[in-house]
């Protein structure tokens, strides 16, 4: 009898992984509901879908896009267009291919990655550049190629140019300073010389560091300017970068700029360029006694939105 019930537990566990094992993924049904034109019970089961039940994160990115496919089918183009939305947003790069939707249907995705792919570019602008800044470089190198991929996207229609050129420079720099170091040759080893006595030798003494002067020492002629073009805010950035900012730069005895930081930022594109520019500008420099001497030199940027 005893055996009796362990077999029927046996039975009915093996029956139970069978019907689990049987039961389909519910994406796959619902991408075959799509492919069908069965459009309303392929949403119903998207629907149905929580991040929970995946067993892959990923997943669900594959779950908003059909779920903003079938939407658009179905002509509910106010909730589609929030789903297309959602689907660039999580991966910029998306865009349906002829197998799985109408010329219609891609054309409405076209339509609001353009709207969207410039201010997504400038927001992952700004996290590669932290990451470069954290000195993660092969991460960085990933983040600038795949920002150069969507600047070359069609649907970009050539906007933030002046970006491409600063993304190409920085995946140049992070795949240098991501390459290995490459190993030392070994040295000969030579034979050790005879030991000779050696006379105490004074140590020399570290030069004290020079001095940066600012407008308020006394006797101080203040740098001018050779040149110092300040560039125009990109058009696709201009109604979210603020009126002013503020830049400080350090002008050396021979009118360079030798260091520079943005006290006051403006927008993360804009000071990008502000600081690349400046690194160009040349000063006569300032003198003490009319001898040149370095100078911290404040400088107010201010946008014009007319």
């Amino acid at each position: 009898m005893r055996k009796a019930i362990v077999a029927a537990l046996v039975l009915a566990g093996c029956l139970t992984a069978t019907a689990a094992a049987a039961q389909p993924n519910p994406l796959v049904a619902a991408r075959d509901l799509y492919a069908s034109a069965r459009y309303d019970e392929a949403l119903a089961m998207l629907n149905g879908i929580r991040p929970a039940d995946s067993d892959n994160g990923s997943e669900m990115k594959f779950v908003e896009q059909y779920r903003s496919l079938c939407l658009l089918a179905l002509g509910r183009g106010s909730e589609a267009e929030k789903a297309i939305a959602a689907v660039v947003t999580a991966d910029p790069s998306y865009q349906p291919d002829e197998s799985e939707a109408s010329p219609r249907v891609r054309a409405a995705f076209s339509e609001v990655r353009r709207r969207m792919l410039p201010q997504l570019v400038a927001s992952r602008y700004s996290i590669a550049k932290a990451t470069f800044d954290r000195k993660e470089f092969a991460s960085a190198e990933g983040q600038f190629r795949e920002l150069l991929a969507l600047l070359d996207d069609p649907d970009m229609g050539g906007k933030l140019a002046d970006l491409r050129t600063l993304v190409a420079g920085f995946v140049d720099l992070s795949a240098a300073a991501a390459a290995p170091a490459p190993a030392p040759a070994p040295e000969p080893k030579a034979a050790a010389p005879a030991p000779q006595p050696v006379a105490p030798v004074a140590q020399p003494t570290s030069p004290p560091p020079l001095r940066i002067y600012s407008s308020d020492e006394p006797g101080i002629v203040l740098p001018t300017v050779i040149k110092q073009e300040v560039p125009q805010v990109p058009a696709q950035v201009l109604s979210q970068t603020r009126d002013r900012g503020l830049l400080e730069v350090v002008i050396d005895e021979q009118g360079r700029v030798t260091n520079l930081a943005l006290r006051v930022s403006m927008h993360p594109i804009y000071d990008t360029l502000l600081l690349t520019a400046a690194r160009d500008w040349r000063y006569q420099p300032a003198t003490l006694n009319g001898r040149p001497v370095k100078f911290r030199k404040m400088m107010q940027i201010t946008v014009s939105k007319r």
